[in-house]
Order: C-alpha cells, then structure tokens, then sequence
C-alpha cells in the first residue's frame, strides 16, 4: 500500500519536532498506522530548515495554500497557529477533501464550531490533540476513555509558563514580574505574555475540554478569564500558612443550572497530587462519575512532546482513511446533532470558598466591622490571621479564608468591606477549590 502523503503548514519548533519524530520512528509508525507515513511538502520561510533537519528531498514553498492545494496531499498539518491565515488555510484544506491535524488551540476554541460543520459536511477529519497539554493525550482519553462516564468536573494545569512563575514565587520567594522576566530568557514566555499571564491561553483549551466533556458547543467567549499578574509573594506565603498551594487553574463543572467554565488563581488543598505539579508541567484532573477521579500528568509544550500528539494524531486518521465518516470518532465526543444547549454560567453564578487579603488600619474593631458585613451576606469564616505591624503606626494584613458561597453574595460583602474607612485598597480575593 502506498505511504500517506502529508504536508506541513510551518517547520518551526513543533514543525521541526513533527518531521523528526516522523522520520526517527518511521518504522513503529507504520507498524501502528498499517501504511507508511512520509512528509512530502513543507511551508516555510526557511528554506533551510529543510537540510537542518535532515528531510532530503522534502518540497518546499513559502506558500502554504500551495500545499493545501497540491493534490498529493492526503494530510495537512497546520502548525502556524494564531487565527489567521490558518483559519483560511484549514477551512480550504477541508474544502479539497483533506483531513487536518493541528496544534491551534486559538483556531479550534474561537473557529472550531464552523471548521467542525464544514470537516462534517465534506466528511473529513479535524484532530487537534496536540492543542492542549502538549504530549498529554487529555482530548484522547475524555473522547474515547472515559467514554462510559458522566463527566460531573474537569480541573487543569493548563499553561506551563503560569505554573512556572507560580512555582517560582512560592519556592524561592521571588516577586512576579522577576520571575516573568526569567521566563521570558528560557522561552517560556513570549515577549508579549499576555495570553500567558492573563489566562487566555488556558481559556482557549478549557473551552475546548468542556466541550468534549459535557457535549456542548465551544463557548470560548463565555469563559470567565483572570490571570495572575496581581499574586504577590505575601499572597503565596499565607496560602501556605494556611495549608493551600496557589495554581492557575481552569475548572469546568456540570451543576444543575448549567456549565461553570472558569480560568483563575485557585488555591488548592497541598495534599491533592494536582497540587505539586510544579514548573513547566502540565496536568488535568477529571472526575468521572464511574471512574472517580483520574489525572493526566505531563509535558505541556516542547517540540517533541507536542509532536508526540501532532503524530498520533496523524496515525489516528491514517487509519481510518477509508472508515465510513459516520462511524468516526466525533469531534467534539458527542454526535454533532446530540450537542447539548446547557448554558454556560456567569462567574456570579458559581460557588466556592474564598481567600481574602484585606490592608486595614491598625485600628481596634476592625475584624468586627468586617465579620458584621460578612455575617449578613451569610459568609462564614473558617480560617483567620492577622499580622502584627513592625510599627504601631503600619496597616496590617488580615487574611480570612471562607466556607463555600455564591460569588455574587461575596461581591456583594466586598464591596461593602472595601467601602469602610479602615480598609486601605482593593481586597485581594482567591478561589479555594479542594477538589
């Protein structure tokens, strides 16, 4: 039978990683697939890159819709990322009758409901593994795994940059903006961190993961978003005061109102394993209603651990090249006509516990004042401390950490507290999970 031909839309980090690790392994690989996978086509804007990875006779072109279009290619494998030109690329890809792989998160969380319409309508595959968690096959093992379950919550470690400058902050009490700028040396954070910092890559893939695991439509623009440029080294050390690790977490929960799709600061129970996933690494925690809780651990990013998805991917639609389109695995885990129409919650809407930091005046009867307001919006406390200032004169820190409400009740008791006169700034708020 004769090989597969695919051609690759960019060879940079996760492009170079995909041919080699296709070339390196070319032999398991078709034992998996049943035929043999080869890169035929490549574009770049390195020529070289080519030579550099050692793909003699491998087709270039600085035009991607030339590999798109070039009727050899069975596979496209879009590695550009961003929104555009890959969203023109993908969807003309899809229009020749080709199946796509890519790594775009971005593409498949904002574009993803149309992409999926269309790839169903020409019947073709879309897969997207390596868009979340790098190597971790989390899309895999919700999809197909886990299919038996009523998934009931999903919980993730899901930017490796946040975790990292988190992990930094709390084990060698660095400040935020220094352990950024170390970051952005090693690579791990762009020049702009924006989607990094802010949360809005993690928004991206948890959008995604609830889809796929509560069979509703990719909702990205509904997904509440805070990131965690305002955790400072004080916050970190009185989370582990209190027993609490701080991770940005995304979280999605099926309620009986609807879906809580959230990206936030959390602070989580130290004993939980999710807990002391440190540095670069990924993991995402999934609690099933038959299997009970599982985690999925792992690289979430690098060239070769994305690349390890990019290529099971690849093998996946390899092998059901000539499966009736009916029978595939659906895209998003559920029949495209069985999606359901549950509403995505606003933040108000959800429960938890709460951290909070409040600066107040050195003042008698100021923790009265703030459990008064707290006691009427029916908020109670479970954890306190209170710092002594250095001098008599200096505002002092107190940290209250609460049982579970609503929280538009805390907003409510906030904006109260931060209206007082012994309060000084903005609170600082938390979300405690114990998953």
């Amino acid at each position: 039978m004769n090989p597969v031909k695919i051609g690759l839309l960019g060879l940079g980090t996760v492009g170079g990683g995909t041919a080699t690790v296709l070339k390196r392994n070319a032999e398991e690989i078709a034992r998996r697939a049943g035929r043999g996978i080869i890169v035929d086509y490549a574009a770049t804007l390195e020529p070289e890159r080519a030579a550099e990875l050692g793909l003699e006779g491998l087709r270039t072109t600085d035009d991607a819709f030339a590999v798109v279009n070039d009727p050899d290619i069975a596979i496209v494998v879009e590695l550009i990322g961003g929104y555009s030109p890959a969203k023109e690329l993908v969807l003309q890809a899809i229009e020749n009758g080709k199946h796509v792989v890519t790594a775009n998160k971005a593409l498949i969380a904002v574009h993803g409901n149309e992409i999926f319409a269309k790839a169903q309508e020409k019947g073709v595959m879309v897969a997207f593994e390596a868009g979340i968690a790098g190597g971790i096959p989390i899309i895999k093992a919700l999809r197909e795994g886990l299919a038996a379950n009523k998934i009931e919550w999903l919980a993730g470690i899901i930017n490796g940059t946040g975790n990292f400058i988190l992990t930094e902050m709390r084990d060698k009490g660095r400040d935020f903006e220094d352990v950024l700028a170390e970051a952005q040396a090693l690579g791990y954070a762009e020049a702009d961190p924006t989607f990094d910092v802010e949360g809005i890559d993690a928004a991206h893939k948890l959008s995604i993961l609830s889809s796929i695991a509560f069979g509703i439509p990719l909702q990205f623009e509904k997904t509440y978003t805070e990131g965690i440029t305002k955790i400072t080294r004080d916050d970190v050390v009185y989370a582990a005061e209190l027993g609490y690790n701080i991770k940005h977490l995304g979280i999605a929960r099926r309620t009986p109102l609807g879906i809580e799709q959230r990206v936030h600061p959390t602070m989580i129970p130290k004993k939980r394993l999710i807990a002391n996933v440190d540095g670069v690494m990924n993991a995402v925690l999934v609690y099933g209603d038959a299997v009970g809780p599982t985690l999925y651990y792992g690289a979430g990013a690098g060239d070769e651990p994305t690349a390890s998805a990019v290529v099971a991917d690849i093998i996946d639609v390899v092998r059901v090249l000539t499966t009736d389109p009916e029978n595939r695995v659906p895209h998003l885990a559920f029949q495209p006509d069985a999606l359901s129409d549950l509403p995505i919650l606003p933040i108000d809407a959800i429960e938890t516990a709460y951290y909070l930091r409040l600066c107040a005046k050195n003042h008698a009867g100021v923790l009265a004042e703030v459990t008064k307001i707290l006691g009427e919006g029916e908020i109670s406390i479970k954890a306190f401390i209170q710092k002594e200032p250095e001098h008599s004169t200096d505002n002092v820190d107190i940290i209250l950490l609460t049982h579970r409400i609503k929280e538009g009740n805390m907003n409510t008791a906030l904006t109260k507290i931060e209206a007082l006169d012994v309060i000084c700034g903005d609170a600082v708020r938390i979300r405690v999970e114990s998953l």
